[in-house]
């Protein structure tokens, strides 16, 4: 059976062409447009691993959903990639990096992400 991946961006045109690149490497996809959304859908579909924008419908969504899952029995060790340009986008002078109390996810991927370097990303975590 194909492992599961949720994609939660409010970027359409990112989800879609993440999307189309993991289902032809084989994965199954689902999606959703903010963070309130992307829990539910974590909770219900029970992905094997979720790739998770942080400025949606805030500049913060992403962190605070991260630690959500995190705090949700159903889900808490499910693998949480957050792909972002907040960096970017906010000119901050550092990078973020997973943290237990503040950002608790397995990798931290700024944008734009090389497609190969995604690939490779996902496959040391779910194969």
């Amino acid at each position: 059976m194909a492992k599961k991946i949720l994609i939660v961006d409010d970027d359409r045109d990112y989800v879609e062409a993440t999307k189309t690149l993991l289902e032809s490497k084989g994965y199954s996809t689902v999606f959703a447009y903010n963070g309130e959304e992307g829990f539910e859908k974590a909770k219900t579909e029970k992905p094997d691993l979720i790739l998770l924008d942080v400025m949606m419908t805030n500049k913060t969504e992403g962190f605070d959903i991260s630690r959500s899952i995190k705090e949700e029995e159903s889900i808490k060790n499910t693998p949480v990639f957050v792909i972002t340009g907040i960096r970017k986008d906010m000119k901050l002078p550092f990078k973020f990096e997973p943290d237990e109390d503040f950002l608790p996810v397995k990798k931290v991927m700024e944008k734009p992400i090389k497609p190969n370097d995604l690939l490779k990303a996902i496959e040391e975590v779910i194969g």
